[in-house]
């Protein structure tokens, strides 16, 4: 258990400590000039939200969305789209950009590594009791006999331990996007701009896919490039339903 711990520790700390550089890397993100609109926008959040200014980077892509990332809000960035400027007002663009701080405030970059921490020891150790139950099996009748519950008991935890662990994963994900959404609203000063603005980029996300997405940084983005926000089961996504996001949003609007 402590060497399965130690280098899951080891592979997502780094992770989480160079998580801006390998991100905006992998996604070929740019500084956005520093006379875009939406440097007043983000400074109107920031105050609000009583946070430092983060760095503000974009994808070269039509595909509308957003994300941020970075260890902790000293080193926050948020990455925007070219297609989410585009086809956003700035109502709409205020309670994106307002969503991303909220997950720098919240510091859900350090949450996302603590909960791939978690779930990576346990899959190594599924791994290992996946291998001691095959080399277990090879031993004779009588050790067959004596230990077969033990071998099938490995079994069981190396199918299961690495489902369990992804489930946890996950919820955790959209536990922490209804979170930001909330603070989005409040930190925006409304919801009715991020209601909108995550219709469209669902609608356009099932129309125009984007340029280099992984699953492994799918949890990143307001909307999941990969699934355009919902075609896998509610289990096995990393964002919540559309549908029961604006919903809260609706309900929040309601004593904003």
């Amino acid at each position: 258990m402590m060497i399965a711990f130690v280098f899951a520790a080891v592979m997502n700390v780094g992770s989480y400590w160079f998580s801006d550089k390998i991100v905006l890397a992998l996604y070929r993100a740019q500084p956005l000039e520093e006379e875009h609109e939406i440097y007043g926008l983000v400074r109107e959040i920031a105050q609000r939200a009583r946070m430092p200014f983060p760095r503000l980077y974009r994808i070269p892509s039509y595909a509308p969305n957003a994300f941020a990332t970075g260890r902790n809000p000293a080193h926050g960035v948020v990455v925007v789209s070219d297609g989410l400027l585009r086809i956003l007002n700035t109502e709409e663009l205020k309670g994106v950009l307002a969503h991303e701080m909220s997950h720098i405030k919240n510091r859900d970059t350090l949450i996302s590594a603590i909960a791939a921490t978690i779930a990576s020891c346990i899959v190594m150790l599924a791994n290992m009791a996946k291998w001691a139950a095959i080399f277990g099996g090879m031993s004779g009748r009588r050790d067959e006999d004596r230990h077969g519950g033990g071998a099938l008991g490995f079994l069981f935890m190396a199918i299961l331990a690495p489902l369990a662990a992804s489930l946890i994963q996950m919820a955790i994900s959209r536990s922490r996007e209804f979170q930001a959404d909330a603070n989005g609203a409040q930190f925006a000063g409304g919801a009715s701009g991020l209601i909108s603005a995550l219709r469209k980029i669902d609608a356009a996300a099932h129309q125009i896919p984007l340029e280099r997405a992984t699953p492994a940084t799918a949890h990143l983005f307001i909307i999941n490039p990969l699934t355009g926000g919902g075609s896998f089961l509610q289990l096995f996504s990393t964002h919540p339903p559309i549908e029961q996001r604006v919903e809260r949003l609706k309900n929040f609007r309601a004593y904003v």
